[in-house]
């Protein structure tokens, strides 16, 4: 059974559109980051699981988004690297000085742009 459940997974993951995989993703990762505000940020661990994959997510899809090869107009490129930005300096700032409260900016900003991107298919 274990083997059919992988079958599928694998064939599911190469039906899924990149619009949707990157919407699943950043849906990943906000309820990573849910699920630390929603205990109260005690585990030091936990958080730093989240920011790390949070952070990472965002450094592919920033890089990814701003490449010179990549179709999309140049508005909507910068508007990325801005937000990869903010990401990045909130991840740090949560990482300095934790607070679970801050953490809810970067699950409403992976929501809501996960919800565009599957709006968008």
């Amino acid at each position: 059974m274990h083997h059919a459940a992988q079958a599928y997974a694998k064939t599911a993951q190469a039906t899924v559109s990149p619009r949707e995989l990157e919407a699943g993703l950043l849906v990943k990762a906000a309820s990573r980051l849910q699920s630390v505000r929603d205990s109260g940020g005690h585990s030091a661990r936990q958080l730093y699981d989240a920011l790390y994959y949070n952070r990472k997510l965002w450094t592919v899809l920033v890089s990814s988004a701003t490449r010179a090869e990549n179709p999309l107009p140049n508005p909507i490129k910068q508007n990325i690297a801005n937000l990869g930005l903010f990401i990045f300096d909130r991840t740090l700032d949560v990482q300095m000085s934790p607070d679970p409260k801050k953490l809810d900016i970067l699950i409403t900003i992976n929501r809501e742009l996960a919800a565009g991107l599957n709006a968008n298919n």
